[in-house]
C-alpha cells in the first residue's frame, strides 16, 4: 500500500528538493507520460493536468514525517518546496530501485519553470491528437497564458528528449 508513496519520496529524494506544488504535480505526470510508474490519476484542471491523488499522498508523507514542506511567502503568493527528511530517507529502503533514467528525466524537468512544464504537460495531456490539433487545445484551455510559438517549439523538443529517457 506504501509503495506508491515509497515512489513520492524516491522522485523527490533524486530531484534533491523540488520548489512549488504545481512543479511537482507537473513532473510526476511527465515522468508518468514517459512510462514510469506512477500510479495517481490525473484530470486535466485550472494549471494543467492535476492529481487529487498526488496532493493526498503528499500530505499524508509531510504529516508521517517524510517529507518536509517549507512555505515561503512571497509576496502575492506562497511557494511550497519538498524535501526527504531523515526518517523518509530510511522509509525509502522500501522503494524499489529508481529506473536508470529516471533520474535524468527529472533533473531535466527540475531546471524548467513550472510555466514552461505546465505547457509541456498540456500539451502531454492532448497527446493523443496531432501536433496542430494539441497546440490548438493548449491555445483553447490556456488562452489567458499566451504561450507564443518559440514556447511551443521547445516544449516540443523537450517532449522529444524527456522521451528518449522514456521506458520503453
Amino acid at each position: 500500500m506504501l509503495q506508491e508513496h515509497a515512489k513520492i519520496v524516491q522522485f523527490i529524494s533524486i530531484a534533491n528538493e523540488v520548489t512549488g506544488r504545481k512543479k511537482l504535480q507537473k513532473m510526476i505526470y511527465i515522468a508518468k507520460k514517459m512510462n514510469f510508474s506512477f500510479a495517481e490519476k490525473y484530470e486535466l484542471h485550472m494549471y494543467g493536468p492535476y492529481s487529487e491523488e498526488l496532493t493526498l499522498r503528499v500530505e499524508e508523507l509531510c504529516e508521517m514525517g517524510f517529507l518536509a514542506e517549507q512555505c515561503t511567502d512571497k509576496g502575492s503568493y506562497v511557494q511550497y518546496s519538498y524535501q526527504v527528511t531523515g526518517e523518509g530517507t530510511g522509509f525509502l529502503e522500501m522503494a524499489e530501485e529508481a529506473p536508470e533514467m529516471l533520474g535524468t528525466c527529472i533533473d531535466s524537468m527540475n531546471v524548467k519553470s513550472s510555466r514552461f512544464l505546465e505547457l509541456v504537460s498540456t500539451l502531454l495531456y492532448f497527446d493523443h491528437l496531432e501536433k496542430d490539433e494539441q497546440i490548438a487545445k493548449v491555445h483553447i484551455v490556456k488562452n489567458k497564458l499566451n504561450f507564443s510559438e518559440e514556447e511551443m517549439t521547445a516544449a516540443f523538443d523537450f517532449i522529444s528528449e524527456m522521451q528518449t529517457y522514456a521506458i520503453q
